[in-house]
C-alpha cells in the first residue's frame, strides 16, 4: 500500500515536470504559482493604471506599504511623463536566493515626437510570512537616480532652425541688424503727444510700413508696467530706423536697444512666397500640441510655413530630475536621465533671384491696389521674383489669383488661329467698332475701330471685335487645347500653392467669342500666365519652379515643341505691341527688345470694372504684371513693368 502511494506520488511530479517542459517552450519560465514571477508580472500590469491591489509592498526595512501608496507615488515621480505610462515587460526569470529574489524590468517610455527611452531596471522582491512574494518598493525602482520627493521632467531644446536658400544656395534670410524702439514708463510725461509723435514717424517710413504700426493700446500698456519697464513698441530695420532717428531720439521716455533677427533683404522681399517666422501662436499650440510648446519659432505662410518641419527640425528632449523647493515650485536639479540630441533643420532651396525680387519688390511698390508681378527665366522654368504689392497684405496673388487674363490671351488666342492656318500676321482682317455675335455685342476700348486691316495690326492694338469674328474657327476645345500646350491647366507644381488656370471650352458662340479675348470663364493666375508667355518665348512649355530642394512630388515633364511657323508669328507680333501697339512705353526700356501683350479684363457686368494687365519677355526673362481693379493695362501695368524692367538693368 505504502509503496504503491509512493509510485503514485512520483507518477504526479513526474507529469507536472512534463508540463512545464511543455509549457516552458511558450513561458520565459514555469514556476509554482507562488514564484516571484507572478508578483512581477502583476505589478508591472498595474502599474500604468495605478491598480496595485493584486501586489504585496513593503519598503526597503521590511515594513509592508498600501499599494494605493505606492500607485500615488509612482504617479508623484512620473511627473511630466504621468499622462504617457512607460511599456513595461519583465526580461527573463528572476534570481531567487532562498527568500529574496531579484528581477529585471524593461521601462520604455515613449517622449514627444515618438523619442523612446529604454531602460532596465531591478526590481527586489522578499518572501512574506505566507510565502507570497512582495515587491521592495523604492523612488529607485522607476529610475535609478530618483529619491522620495523628485519628478521626472522634460527639457526641449530647439534645434537650429534652417534657412531658405536662392537660387544661388545663398541665405536669403539672414541675421540683420533692427533695432528696438520702447518707451520707459517713468519718463513718458505726456502719453498721448508721445503716441502722436511716433505714429506720425512710423508713417514716414519708406517703403512704407504695411499694416501700420497699432499704438492704440500702448497707453494702457504703459500703465499696467512697472515704472522703469522697457515696453516695446515696435522692432524697425536699422535703415528704416534710420530714417526717423532724429524724429523719435529725443522724444521723453524713447528708448532703443540694438539687436540681430533673421530677416529677409528688405521688408517686403518676396513677403508672400517667403512667408514668416515668429513665436507660436495659440491656434499652433491647440492644433499641434505635441509639435509646439511655447516660445517655439514657427513658419507661417508662404515657404516658411509649407516646409516648416523641414525647417525647424526636431527639438532635443532631456529627461531631467527636478525637486519641489521651498517656495513650492518645482525646479530642475540639474540631474539628466536621458538625452535626445536636437536634429537641426534642413535648408529649403528657391529659384528666387535677389537682384531680380528686388526689382520686382520695387516696381509694385507705390501700387496701393493688389497687384503682383511674376518674372520667371525663360531656359529653365525657374521662378525668379514672385513680388506681390502692399495691397494684397500678405497675400500670394501672384500664385493663387483666379482672374480673367483680358487680352493678354489674344497670345494664345493668335497661337492658335495661326497653327490652324485660319490668319497669318499679314492676313488683311476686319476691325469694326462692334461685332455682334448670337445677339452679344463685342466692342474695342474707347470704342475704335480700324477697318480692314493686317492680322498683325489687330493684334498690336489689341481689337476684340476681330478676335470675337475669328472664335469660331477656333472650335469648341481649340483655344482651351492650345493653352495646355503653354502649361495653362497643367498639373505642374512650384512647392507652394498655385492656381495653373482654367480655359474655356465646348461653350456656346457667345462664350467662345468671349474666351477668345481672355473674357467669359476662362480664369489664369499671374504665374501661370508668365509660364505661358515664357512657353511663346522658348517655343516650348517648362515647368515653372520655385522649390528646387527638395523636389516637389509629381514634377510635370516639359511640354511638346510648339509649332515654329505659328509660335514665330505670335513673337513677332507681341514685338508689335511694343514697338508700334499699345505697349509702346517699352521700347525705350533698357536691357533689349521687349515682347508683350497688354489686357484689360472685365470682372463684372460693369464694363468699366477691369483689371489691368501686361506680359512679355526681354532677354532671358518672361513676367508677367496684374493690377487687380486697375483699369488698362497700357495705363497700369505697362508703366509698372517698365519700372520693373529699368530696376532690373541696373
Amino acid at each position: 500500500m505504502h509503496r504503491a502511494y509512493r509510485k503514485r506520488h512520483a507518477s504526479s511530479r513526474l507529469a507536472a515536470l512534463a508540463a512545464c517542459l511543455v509549457i516552458s517552450a511558450t513561458l520565459v519560465a514555469c514556476s509554482g504559482e507562488d514564484g516571484p514571477e507572478r508578483s512581477v508580472d502583476a505589478f508591472l500590469a498595474g502599474w500604468p493604471t495605478g491598480d496595485l491591489q493584486a501586489v504585496g509592498f513593503v519598503d526597503p526595512t521590511g515594513s509592508r506599504l498600501p499599494a494605493a501608496d505606492v500607485a500615488r507615488e509612482i504617479r508623484e515621480l512620473s511627473g511630466e511623463l504621468v499622462e504617457t505610462p512607460p511599456k513595461l515587460s519583465r526580461q527573463g526569470k528572476p534570481t531567487v536566493e532562498q527568500d529574496t529574489a531579484t528581477s529585471t524590468i524593461r521601462v520604455e517610455w515613449t517622449l514627444p515626437g515618438d523619442v523612446t527611452w529604454t531602460y532596465d531596471r531591478p526590481v527586489r522582491l522578499v518572501k512574506g510570512r505566507d510565502d507570497d512574494w512582495q515587491v521592495i518598493w523604492e523612488p529607485q525602482v522607476l529610475a535609478e537616480q530618483l529619491t522620495r520627493g523628485d519628478r521626472l521632467g522634460l527639457r526641449r531644446d530647439p534645434a537650429p532652425r534652417a534657412g531658405v536658400l536662392d537660387g544661388a544656395g545663398a541665405p536669403l534670410v539672414a541675421p540683420r541688424a533692427v533695432v528696438r524702439v520702447g518707451l520707459e514708463p517713468r519718463a513718458v510725461t505726456d502719453v498721448k503727444a508721445v503716441t502722436r509723435e511716433l505714429d506720425a514717424a512710423f508713417r514716414a517710413i519708406r517703403p512704407a510700413i504695411t499694416p501700420p504700426v497699432d499704438l492704440s493700446g500702448l497707453a494702457k500698456r504703459l500703465d499696467e508696467a512697472k515704472p522703469d519697464a522697457f515696453v516695446e513698441v515696435v522692432t524697425l530695420r536699422e535703415e528704416a530706423y534710420r530714417q526717423i532717428r532724429s524724429r523719435i531720439r529725443d522724444l521723453p521716455g524713447a528708448v532703443f536697444s540694438t539687436d540681430e533677427l533673421d530677416l529677409a533683404p528688405t521688408r517686403e522681399f518676396a513677403r508672400a512666397v517667403l512667408g514668416t517666422v515668429g513665436p507660436a501662436q495659440a491656434d499652433d499650440l491647440k492644433e499641434f500640441p505635441d509639435r509646439y510648446s511655447p516660445g517655439d519659432l514657427v513658419g507661417h505662410g508662404g515657404v516658411q510655413g509649407r516646409w516648416d518641419e523641414r525647417l525647424r527640425g526636431a527639438p532635443g528632449l532631456t529627461v531631467v530630475v527636478k525637486r519641489a523647493s521651498g517656495a513650492g515650485t518645482v525646479e530642475p536639479t540639474g540631474t539628466e536621465l536621458f538625452t535626445h540630441d536636437p536634429r537641426p533643420g534642413e535648408p529649403v532651396r528657391t529659384s528666387l533671384d535677389v537682384s531680380t525680387q528686388n526689382a520686382a519688390d520695387q516696381a509694385l511698390r507705390g501700387e496701393r491696389r493688389r497687384s503682383a508681378l511674376v518674372a520667371v527665366r525663360i531656359g529653365d522654368g525657374a521662378v525668379l521674383a514672385a513680388a506681390n504689392g502692399p495691397g494684397a497684405a500678405g497675400e500670394n496673388l501672384a500664385f493663387t489669383a483666379q482672374v480673367p487674363p483680358g487680352s493678354t490671351f489674344k497670345m494664345v488666342s493668335a497661337l492658335g488661329l495661326v497653327e490652324r492656318g485660319a490668319v497669318t500676321p499679314d492676313t488683311r482682317v476686319d476691325c469694326p467698332k462692334t461685332q455682334v455675335v448670337d445677339g452679344r455685342s463685342f466692342k474695342n476700348s474707347n470704342d475704335f475701330a480700324l477697318g480692314e486691316v493686317p492680322f498683325r495690326t489687330v493684334f498690336a492694338r489689341s481689337c476684340n471685335t476681330t478676335f470675337a469674328a475669328l472664335a469660331p474657327q477656333l472650335g469648341g476645345d481649340g483655344l482651351a487645347a492650345t493653352g495646355r500646350t503653354l502649361g495653362l491647366e497643367g498639373q505642374w507644381t512650384v512647392g507652394l500653392d498655385a492656381f495653373t488656370g482654367k480655359v474655356s471650352a465646348n461653350g456656346g458662340a457667345t462664350e467662345q467669342a468671349a474666351a477668345a479675348i481672355g473674357q467669359g470663364t476662362t480664369l489664369v493666375s499671374p504665374l501661370a500666365m508668365a509660364a505661358a508667355t515664357a512657353a511663346v518665348a522658348k517655343g516650348g512649355f517648362t515647368p515653372p519652379k520655385l522649390v528646387l530642394d527638395p523636389a516637389p512630388e509629381g514634377a510635370t515633364e516639359p511640354g511638346p515643341e510648339l509649332n515654329a511657323e505659328a509660335v514665330t508669328a505670335v513673337r513677332e507680333m507681341m514685338r508689335e505691341v511694343v514697338t508700334s501697339g499699345s505697349g509702346t512705353a517699352l521700347k525705350d526700356a533698357p536691357g533689349g527688345p521687349v515682347y508683350g501683350k497688354t489686357g484689360t479684363a472685365e470682372y463684372d457686368d460693369n464694363p468699366e470694372n477691369t483689371h489691368a494687365w501686361f506680359v512679355g519677355w526681354q532677354g532671358d526673362v518672361a513676367f508677367a504684371v496684374f493690377v487687380e481693379k486697375g483699369g488698362s493695362g497700357s495705363g497700369t501695368a505697362v508703366p509698372i513693368a517698365e519700372r520693373f524692367l529699368r530696376a532690373l538693368s541696373r
